[in-house]
């Protein structure tokens, strides 16, 4: 099975998502960079791909590094250097017969450069939707597991309680 790399061009997907566009609009950038993060973790644990965040040095320069959070990587890329052109390099070190790479960005341009270089694309706002659709699967599956674990107050033990069941399906059929 190919391991599964998904890349995003941070700031492109904080200037597409509406509720970061809003703290972007306030100039809390740093606010809304970590609510992304915190996001995209919970889609990488429960997805089970890896990714990697990279933002350009447009909005943090002079910062160049590289390092986890949230079990992500996240890249700052060099001053001059932007996150389309980073995640181009990375994109043909890293497509390989044994990793599938996707690109997460809004920018045209940039899509049909990855998808010549082997990589899949898709946009800001099919990432947002992916996000929110995992975000239900992760409500229901915790109802779920909560719901599974609820005991219902009885003073029938468990065996009782199943010989009382087999006994409905009886009469029942």
């Amino acid at each position: 099975m190919k391991k599964e790399l998904l890349y995003v061009d941070g700031y492109n997907m904080i200037g597409a998502w509406p509720h970061l566009v809003k703290l972007q609009r306030q100039d809390d950038m740093a606010a809304a960079r970590d609510i992304l993060l915190h996001e995209l973790s919970e889609y990488a644990k429960y997805e089970e791909i890896e990714i990697r965040v990279v933002f350009d040095a447009q909005f943090v320069p002079g910062i160049q590094k590289q390092y986890n959070r949230y079990h992500l990587t996240v890249i700052f890329t060099k001053e001059d250097e932007t996150a389309d052109s980073y995640i181009e390099k990375a994109v043909g070190h890293e497509n390989l017969f044994t990793t599938n790479v996707v690109v997460a960005t809004s920018d045209l341009a940039e899509q049909w450069l990855i998808f010549q270089r082997g990589a899949s694309r898709k946009s800001a706002r099919d990432l947002y939707k992916e996000l929110n659709h995992t975000k239900d699967k992760i409500r229901i599956d915790t109802q779920d597991y909560n719901f599974k674990n609820i005991r219902r107050n009885t003073a029938l033990s468990e065996e009782q309680e199943a010989l009382l069941r087999k006994y409905m399906r009886e009469l029942e059929g």
